[in-house]
């Protein structure tokens, strides 16, 4: 068995192991875990609880005697499942919460059926260091360009736009599995803070400091998830590119981009209804039916000048850079590829 200590988020895949198993319980996997890593838990989360309150109540060693036999019966289950196909020359990573004896026996075990098995010292608890460290104490080194605009400019289509035109890109909305608005929640719920980070931290560590990269302008809180703050510093003084547009453009293309609210008109009547507190009852009521007779781009357009126009109006007024203004007549996929070609070309 190799012993392992992190130093770096990169060391982990300097380590060259072909799977990362995390044994911790799925609540423990659920809430984050080191990205690409799949959960073979030795303790489920009712086991677990379960030899706590053993330990608590009656004694250490009681504890350890039956945490040692649901342990060896997982791992038999893993053994004859997920790991089945193993051939010999197979190497996984195996963590548990701090390295301890969870990851530990079962490292042992797989070690002594003949893998060579890689075990990481300190476990998750390090492997969270280093994301806390990039994320949270160490300034970004890399290159930043900020894509702003109003509501409905196609920021995040134009992202996608100039990563097939081969810029590179962080895609925080994608990451956070959230739009940035009222109207940006997707069917899928967001993973957990440390979720986030982990995805954005293994993001940055794959995009090298030397090219620029693209990302879209954000608030401080992407949905119910904050950018963490070396990266927030880092957008603050970054240079901002900012796509204009005329209002029917941008309606007509929010009218197609929010397919998953114009085919439910009553999530999205719900949605409206949020807005109580910054509009006139008349107004609030006035959104709803535009929304339950299909008059998306009316509604669109109602909504970017009413309500998200006069916001983005005022944070652009405190935003520390002064952005470039690139404007754009129409917002086809013709012209949004058109236009990141012509952006690469001319930042790259």
């Amino acid at each position: 068995m190799i012993r392992q200590s992190l130093t770096s988020l990169s060391s982990i895949a300097a380590i060259g192991a072909d799977l990362i198993i995390d044994v911790r319980a799925p609540s423990e996997f659920a809430e984050d875990h080191i990205p690409g890593a799949v959960n073979l838990p030795v303790l489920s989360d009712a086991e677990r609880s379960e030899v706590g309150k053993i330990y608590v109540q009656e004694s250490a060693f009681k504890a350890r005697k039956v945490g040692a036999a649901l342990v060896a019966a997982n791992a038999a289950r893993h053994l004859r499942g997920p790991l089945a196909q193993m051939q010999g020359d197979w190497q996984p990573l195996v963590y548990c919460w701090r390295g301890g004896q969870r990851s530990g026996a079962f490292a042992t075990i797989l070690d002594q059926v003949g893998w060579r098995v890689h075990f990481l010292e300190e476990g998750y608890r390090s492997y969270r260091r280093q994301v806390s460290a990039m994320l949270y104490d160490t300034p970004l080194p890399h290159r930043i360009m900020l894509l702003d605009g109003g509501t409905g400019t196609a920021k995040t289509a134009l992202l996608q736009h100039l990563r097939d035109a081969g810029a590179q890109v962080l895609d925080l909305e994608g990451l956070a599995e959230h739009r940035g608005s009222l109207f940006g929640a997707t069917n899928t719920e967001q993973h957990s803070q440390k979720m986030f980070e982990s995805q954005l931290a293994s993001a940055l560590q794959a995009l090298d400091p030397a090219r620029l990269t693209w990302v879209e302008g954000e608030s401080s809180k992407i949905g119910a998830r904050m950018i963490p703050p070396a990266l927030w510093a880092a957008m603050r003084v970054a240079p901002r590119l900012e796509i204009r547009a005329p209002l029917t453009a941008r309606a007509a293309f929010l009218a197609t981009a929010y397919t998953d609210l114009t085919d439910d008109p009553d999530a999205l009547i719900g949605k409206i209804e949020h807005l109580r507190n910054y509009h006139a009852t008349a107004t609030i009521e006035e959104w709803q039916a535009l929304a339950r007779a299909g008059n998306w781009e009316t509604l669109a357009e109602q909504l970017m000048s009413h309500h998200y126009d006069p916001r983005y109006l005022k944070s652009q007024a405190r935003a520390e850079q002064k952005p470039q203004q690139l404007r754009l007549e129409r917002l086809d996929s013709q012209t949004l590829t058109e236009t990141a070609h012509s952006l690469h070309a001319r930042f790259n």
